[in-house]
């Protein structure tokens, strides 16, 4: 077989090289030509597969995506032409919880708040935001729950409206995007919405950029009652509206999926459907394709308060770090890309065991650490 990968998708030569030659591509510019020969394309959320990229490429047989959505996919063309496609749902729900967690935290320090009196509203509650509604309520916040697809198919009960939503202290968006539908996620949050937030309220997108009017935002945080926005993903990839940049809390260059383990587990899913479809038993194992963490063990000395979440948190993931990277090089032409290119190895809360007397709290458990049984 020949495969093409993105090159940015870990692991993705020692796990393939078994089926035959792996081709990395750059995501952005793999074209037509390029799938010529080609038997089978591995891709993430930056290569549109289209009508246009699959033009000329009759031996193609399988095509996946090492990412949770799907809207960059022409899945109605794929099934027209007969060939599989398989992305990852889950795949780093755990490492956009851990941003989402980082997050709340500094804004927390940041802004004398106490989590645990506040609310928090998750937009699309399906793989990540169950991961950022589990770990909220570990926090003791209020959690409500905002999906209309699953409150038809479920029922009410548990679910409240999109206006309720927006009412809480926090709102974090994590839908797919669309622009059609009784549940069209494009600017979900438009210029009406913002305008109606109270000054102060805590908004967090880690889900696409069109999800929010990025314009509209910036006319109101000149205003004089902003907001307090936590900004992963941006209108019009890999450009960014600078102008917003300077009046948001925390800003990132879309890697809140990007936990070393997150990007193992898409290309490991994918290799996994790719066994099955060839009839193979797959060869290789995920943890034996990820180095020993930096800290593997931890001893709490003292009961969990949201001081004490917040070092140990910390000491795995601070989401600072990659704030003041990407205010740093935002001038830079092609820097979103390459801060993704070359993301630093970051590891998720389950890295980290935590044991000892203080070591065995549920609460810390239900954050993603390892503890002690």
């Amino acid at each position: 077989m020949r495969i093409v990968v993105d090159e940015n998708m870990p692991h993705a030569q020692a796990l393939f090289a078994e089926f035959g030659e792996v081709i990395p591509l750059a995501g952005r510019q793999i074209c037509a030509a390029d799938l010529k020969d080609v038997d089978a394309l591995m891709v993430r959320s930056i290569t549109r597969v289209d009508r246009a990229l699959l033009a000329d490429c009759p031996r193609l047989r399988f095509v996946g995506t090492a990412t949770i959505g799907t809207d960059h996919v022409d899945k109605a063309l794929l099934a027209e032409r007969g060939i599989p496609f398989v992305s990852a749902p889950g795949c780093n729900k755990v490492s956009v919880g851990d941003y989402v967690l980082s997050a709340l935290l500094v804004l927390a320090e940041r802004h004398e708040l106490d989590l645990g009196r506040m609310s928090l509203a998750v937009i699309g509650a399906g793989n990540t935001g169950e991961c950022v509604a589990g770990k909220a309520q570990a926090l003791g916040m209020k959690v409500l729950r905002c999906d209309p697809p699953r409150a038809r198919q479920e029922g009410a009960s548990g679910f409240v409206d999109y206006q309720t939503a927006l009412s809480a202290d926090i709102v974090s968006f994590h839908v797919p995007i669309t622009e059609q539908g009784q549940d069209a996620s494009f600017h979900l949050l438009g210029a009406k919405e913002i305008a109606r937030c109270p000054a102060g309220q805590i908004l967090i997108n880690a889900s696409r950029g069109e999800v929010w009017d990025n314009e509209a935002l910036l006319v109101r945080q000149q205003g004089a009652a902003p907001l307090r926005l936590v900004m992963d993903v941006w209108e019009k990839e890999p450009e960014v509206l600078a102008a917003l940049v300077p009046h948001t809390e925390l800003a990132t260059p879309h890697i809140a999926g990007y936990s070393l383990e997150g990007k193992a587990r898409g290309t490991w899913m994918l290799y996994q459907a790719l066994c099955q479809q060839e009839g193979r038993q797959p060869r290789a194992e995920l943890e034996r394709l990820l180095p020993a963490p930096d800290v593997t063990e931890l001893s709490p000395g003292r009961a969990a308060d949201q001081a004490l979440i917040k070092q140990l948190v910390h000491l795995i993931y601070d989401v600072r770090r990659d704030d003041a990277r990407f205010r740093a090089r935002l001038a830079i032409p092609g820097s979103f890309d390459e801060q993704r290119k070359g993301y630093p190895e970051r590891r998720e809360l389950s890295s980290l065991r935590l044991t000892g007397p203080f070591g065995e709290d549920p609460a810390l458990a239900a954050l993603g650490f390892r503890t002690q049984a």
